[in-house]
């Protein structure tokens, strides 16, 4: 995977700066290291960075097909494509490279925008049709590929990441106060919601076609779970066990083509487990690298775990230890590649990880992001199987009446939003107060309401979680980035598009069995996974918060939430920020991060993200 951006003029053709593309892809240089690319003729311009995994000798971008009439550029890898370039030779196509992001090319000659539908891959491509002056872009199904575009000065702008937009003079910074409203509320930004006002983040799953001065943007595939009337109770957990592990095997194996080494993330839980095993077990004759973060602090540390598994794998393990003291050292480096404030720490344990496989040579690893959301990992699965619904107080009226408007029905998700406006609200200054109704995020509903109607509560519990945690904060600010920062390709099997068809025929009651998460994967699991591992209490990835950080007296941190610098910037509250700090400096106070908003965390990474990138004062 790589970096894209581009420019295209709605209207006219004027010319589009080579020295502005070089700026752009520059500005994420370390996504793609190892060489760049552009294309140019009156009205566009488009440029490529590229990590070189495929086809290393002639594998740079931009590419054409046979008659130079598509240019393509790509950020991205599609997995089967030996098997469409197969059937599309059939078909009369002749291939220049041996690269696997030319099928698009080819898909498009022959399917159109079509082509998305066959598509088994992490991608974000802008695809230009000379004959029609079109300018295709899309992301992929899950959202593990970012793009972002813009529109201003009639100009169409696009990137991999925001900074790359910002590079462009007519572009004006300015705070969106619905994503800040998005990150207080939910577990992070949804698209096509960004924090930069009028820079959207392309929804996963759509794709936009900009053509005779329009920007459209089109869906062509959701997450779609099957009513409970149609839902196939039947179906015997073997035969679940069984279905999933070809899934699963036919995904690793895929991920493991590269032509370069790839490696391996091991947290110590079951998810990376599970995914070594698949690893070891496709290819025993090879030994691979593992990497893993440990802690000096006992309570999260979980390096007993991860050894076992890299034993059972024969891996070659690496492992980097982290204290606290580090990620004050990485808050900056966090915000600058997150584009984001953010609500947690472990972003800078992330990137140390990433880090450490940049330092053994490696540019591909593969993780167990994905499975929580698709298998009922979390402990709301759980809860949903006994939660109390004969609350007939006001507050509770009110409460399903927000639900409704979010969700389209009753349905509680992580907390009472009606209850949490107060809260977050207290945080505001009173000049952005007087706005709150119109950037309240529960205004509208953040996601298609008709997915989740009609299915069973786990079901519709996945849903919400792929829709506001998946993309924009798992694999955006905790996946992409944190890995790209250190010019590493993460590869993620569980976000396959046939494990994910194969996880939505699953009975919900395989899902959560006997108040069992992730009771199926589990099953799977013995296959290949020591019981010490699969049968560990569930173990949420947690780094200190801003507890911890305020009890260091760092002087740049004192600054960014001192009263005088809060009260200027003007978006926050200085009274209840001191409060905060009080409270949160006081001896034995901690945050349980599972279930407690940190809220210093998110106000001080806002302000080192408005220092970043010289967004104004309110």
């Amino acid at each position: 995977m790589c970096g894209i951006a581009g420019i295209y003029h709605l209207a006219g053709e004027q010319p589009v700066e080579r020295a502005l593309l070089q700026t752009m892809v520059d500005s994420f240089a370390y996504r793609g290291p190892d060489d760049d690319g552009f294309y140019q003729e009156p009205g566009l311009g488009l440029g490529f960075r590229r990590l070189s995994i495929i086809d290393l000798a002639s594998g740079n971008q931009p590419i054409s097909n046979e008659d130079d009439t598509l240019v393509l550029i790509c950020n991205g890898e599609i997995y089967n494509y030996r098997e469409l370039q197969a059937d599309l030779i059939k078909q009369g196509h002749r291939f220049k490279t041996a690269c696997d992001i030319e099928v698009i090319l080819h898909l498009y000659e022959q399917y159109g925008v079509e082509l998305l539908q066959r598509l088994n891959g992490q991608f974000a491509f802008a695809l230009y049709d000379k004959r029609q002056k079109r300018l295709m872009l899309a992301r992929d199904h899950v959202g593990i590929a970012p793009l972002f575009y813009t529109v201003a000065g009639q100009r169409f702008i696009f990137g991999s990441e925001i900074k790359a937009i910002l590079k462009y003079p007519a572009v004006e910074r300015r705070v969106d106060l619905t994503g800040l409203d998005q990150i207080f509320t939910f577990p992070g930004l949804v698209s096509p919601r960004t924090l930069f006002q009028n820079i959207h983040a392309l929804k996963p799953g759509h794709f936009i076609l900009v053509e005779q001065g329009d920007v459209k943007v089109k869906e062509y595939w959701d997450l779609t779970y099957p009513l409970q009337s149609e839902l196939d109770n039947q179906i015997s957990e073997q035969d679940c066990i069984d279905r999933l592990d070809e899934a699963l095997r036919k995904a690793v194996n895929y991920r493991l083509h590269a032509d370069v080494p790839v490696g391996f993330y091991l947290s110590g839980g079951l998810d990376s487990s599970l995914i070594a095993g698949l690893i070891h077990d496709l290819s025993p004759e090879k030994q691979r690298h593992s990497f893993s973060i440990g802690f000096h602090d006992k309570a999260i540390d979980e390096r007993h775990y991860q050894q076992i598994m890299a034993a059972q794998v024969n891996s070659i393990h690496h492992e980097t230890v982290f204290d606290s003291e580090h990620i004050a050292e990485r808050l900056q480096d966090m915000i600058f590649h997150a584009e984001t404030p953010l609500k947690e720490s472990y972003n800078s344990c992330s990137l140390a990880l990433s880090g450490l496989v940049k330092q053994q040579g490696l540019k591909v690893v593969l993780t167990g992001e994905g499975a929580d959301e698709l298998f009922a990992g979390y402990v709301g699965y759980r809860l949903d199987q006994n939660r109390e619904q004969d609350d007939f107080s006001l507050e509770a009226m009110l409460e399903t009446q927000l639900q409704e408007e979010c969700w389209g029905e009753p349905f509680f998700y992580e907390k009472n939003y009606h209850e949490f406006k107060d809260t977050k609200r207290a945080l505001y200054a009173s000049a952005v107060l007087e706005q709150a109704e119109e950037f309240e995020c529960t205004n509208h509903a953040p996601v298609d309401t008709g997915k989740l109607l009609g299915r069973h509560a786990i079901h519709k519990r996945s849903y919400l979680d792929f829709k506001l945690r998946m993309s924009d904060h798992l694999l955006a600010d905790h996946g992409d980035r944190v890995a790209y920062a250190n010019s590493v390709e993460a590869r993620y099997p569980f976000l396959d598009v046939n494990v994910i068809a194969c996880a939505r025929t699953i009975p919900p009651h395989f899902l959560v069995n006997n108040m069992q998460e992730k009771y199926i994967l589990k099953q799977l699991a013995r296959r290949y996974v020591p019981d010490a591992v699969i049968n560990r209490p569930k173990f949420s990835f947690v780094a200190p918060g801003s507890p911890n950080l305020l009890r260091q007296n760092n002087e740049w941190i004192e600054d960014l939430l001192s009263y005088e610098r809060i009260k200027r910037q003007g978006y926050f509250n200085p009274d209840v920020i001191e409060r905060l700090k009080k409270t949160y400096r006081a001896d034995g106070f901690n945050i349980n991060q599972t279930f407690d908003d940190d809220w210093l965390l998110m106000v001080l990474t806002f302000n080192i993200w408005l220092e970043i990138f010289g967004l104004p004062e309110f």
